[in-house]
């Protein structure tokens, strides 16, 4: 049985979302900076020896933009949150994007990956430490991946990760029955 998800990556403006959609989907580098109001993918994949369809919705970072958010992040099942390892903002701005999904959808946990991205960076540009991504995403109790857009790294992973977390999401485990003993 295939199952469809909706998937919605969200960060700052310029910090490579649409790369790391385009380098999933199409395999593929596009190194000019064009700001994207909003980009729409369809794509099937294998996670884990199940078929999935991922509707992948690549969305503005600019400010102005922020209102469309709302209704991307009411209808998304999982989330890609990308910050730029060279900026300091970006990465601020991660926990208000979190803050808000959670705002919106209603709920204290939604599935969410953290994409640390422009890794092939040279070390002096970085802003934002390897620990500090992990020390959030153990706050938010989620994966953050060390990416690069530019170098297909951990690009696929993120997807698949965040497939197998709507899985979870989806099919809880099955709790243990309780017992009762009557006497």
């Amino acid at each position: 049985m295939t199952m469809d998800m909706k998937i919605v990556i969200l960060g700052g403006g310029g910090v490579g979302k649409s790369n790391i959609a385009i380098q999933f989907v199409m395999k593929k580098f596009i190194p000019e900076y064009d700001p994207t109001v909003e980009d729409q993918y369809r794509m099937q994949t294998t996670v884990d020896d199940k078929t999935v369809y991922l509707d992948i919705l690549d969305t503005a970072g600019q400010e102005e933009f922020t209102g469309l958010q709302d209704n991307y992040i009411l209808n998304g099942d999982g989330f890609i949150l990308v910050y730029a390892i060279d900026s300091r903002p970006s990465f601020d701005e991660v926990r208000k994007i979190r803050d808000r999904i959670l705002s919106v959808k209603e709920k204290e946990k939604v599935p969410i990956v953290i994409c640390a991205n422009k890794q092939d960076l040279p070390s002096q540009y970085h802003q934002v430490s390897s620990q500090e991504g992990k020390d959030m995403s153990k706050s938010f109790g989620c994966q953050v991946l060390e990416t690069s857009a530019k170098e297909r790294v951990n690009v696929t992973e993120a997807f698949h990760t965040l497939v197998r977390e709507i899985r979870k999401e989806r099919d809880p485990p099955p709790k243990p029955p309780k017992f009762c003993f009557l006497f």
